[in-house]
């Protein structure tokens, strides 16, 4: 009998991010961030309302002037008037212990601190900036992210790897140097959080690249070293297709091999595209994998010299965009239908197959074949839709289903 081998979750421990939980083996969870000037508080709310809805269960956005830290204030304000109970990281660079001195609020107004080691100063000033940071997260019992990023490394310590390594018998590659000069940033920052009063349970760490390769090396490490709950993310996985891709193969390796707690898509959105693509390719990503469902899943056949006809693959539009905004409502009243499987396909070398092992499913007639369409629910032929209305009659039994096998009156074996 073949089997999958399952890894076990890397064991970190439990980060509480307002009323998010982060690793301890708890679902991963979904991150997103604003790209708006936070200062304008009105664009940021509907960002982070939209973010939000779209399933972001922690939004970052950009803490880097003063107007910017009010500007936090407010958004928190705002938020509490909705009625959002959105958890809030903020990004700091160079100067945020300056502004979590000047507006004192924001220290409450955040839920996590993201402060990235080589950006809290430089020389003498580092160590005190970033200690100052620490010890207000501490003070006010704030989860902090410690992100360390190739783009911006502790200089010192490159330097200091970089000797070390040159002194080797047999050197490391480059490369090699640079994912352990991340590793032990990350580390070494981490253990000194911990020394100014920062518990292991309100840290998180990352270790932010470009190239897949990186990604999986980098954290392939801080994994076999330490039990803090780990932020998974390329730190610039590009446009369009290319960076979902990049962003699929890093997080998804690692996930599969039980690594990560918490993941974002960095995603360069086209100019006035939409925010939320980086949210859902999050969530397809941990349901592609099993690890959470969020969505009934629609199987729908690719198409070929068989499927002349569009009609396959319209019905499989519709049915995932009324399964899409049916969920806010479904998901209060039909516990578990996140976990429906629907079947559209196009004719009838796979298609009753496929039906079959979905809950409900159809088989499209294809070219040349019978205008009929057997609809099958739970494995078993159970109607054959023909005429002109199949699309319509179809959506009606998957309600009809969703209602008898996860409504209070359940009479469909779960």
């Amino acid at each position: 009998m073949v089997q999958i081998m399952e890894k076990p979750r890397h064991k970190t421990h439990t980060v509480r991010v307002r009323g998010v939980i982060v690793g301890g083996g708890a679902p991963i969870v979904v991150q997103s961030m604003t790209n708006t000037d936070t200062a304008d508080v009105e664009k940021t709310f509907a960002q982070v309302k939209d973010l939000f809805l779209a399933g972001s269960e922690i939004v970052r956005v950009t803490v880097n002037t003063e107007e910017a830290a009010r500007g936090v204030v407010a958004l928190r304000e705002r938020l509490e008037l909705e009625g959002l109970d959105v958890p809030l990281a903020g990004c700091f660079h160079y100067n945020g212990h300056t502004l979590l001195n000047d507006v004192p609020e924001l220290c409450e107004a955040l839920d996590k601190y993201r402060i990235n080691p080589g950006n809290v100063g430089f020389g003498k000033k580092r160590d005190a900036q970033f200690e100052s940071m620490i010890e207000k997260a501490a003070r006010h019992n704030k989860a902090v992210r410690i992100g360390v990023n190739w783009g911006s490394l502790d200089q010192e310590l490159a330097t200091k790897l970089m000797d070390e390594n040159a002194a080797r018998t047999e050197p490391w590659d480059v490369e090699n140097v640079m994912w352990e000069t991340l590793v032990q940033s990350a580390l070494l920052s981490a253990q000194r959080a911990e020394s100014v009063g920062l518990r292991k349970d309100q840290i998180i760490l990352s270790a932010k690249v470009s190239r897949v390769q990186d990604l999986i090396a980098v954290y392939r490490t801080l994994a076999e070293r330490s039990t803090y709950a780990l932020h998974l993310g390329l730190t610039e996985a590009g446009m369009g297709s290319k960076g979902i891709v990049a962003t699929a193969l890093g997080e998804g390796i690692l996930l599969n091999e039980g690594i990560g707690d918490t993941i974002r898509a960095s995603l360069t959105p086209e100019p006035g595209g939409d925010r939320t693509l980086e949210v859902r390719v999050c969530k397809e990503i941990l349901q592609a994998l099993g690890l959470r469902s969020f969505t009934p899943e629609v199987a729908a056949c690719p198409g070929c010299g068989r499927t002349t006809s569009t009609v396959f693959q319209e019905l499989a539009q519709d049915i995932q965009r009324h399964l899409d905004e049916s969920m806010p409502v479904w998901r209060k009243r039909y516990p578990g239908v996140e976990n429906l499987k629907v079947a559209v396909m196009g004719c009838i070398v796979n298609g009753p197959g496929e039906s079959k092992h979905a809950d409900i499913g159809i088989s499209l007639p294809g070219t040349g074949e019978s205008p009929v369409a057997p609809v099958f629910i739970d494995g078993k032929k159970a109607h054959t839709l023909r005429g002109d209305n199949i699309a319509g009659e179809f959506q009606a039994l998957v309600e009809e289903y969703v209602e008898r096998r996860f409504g209070l009156g359940k009479s469909v074996a779960a």
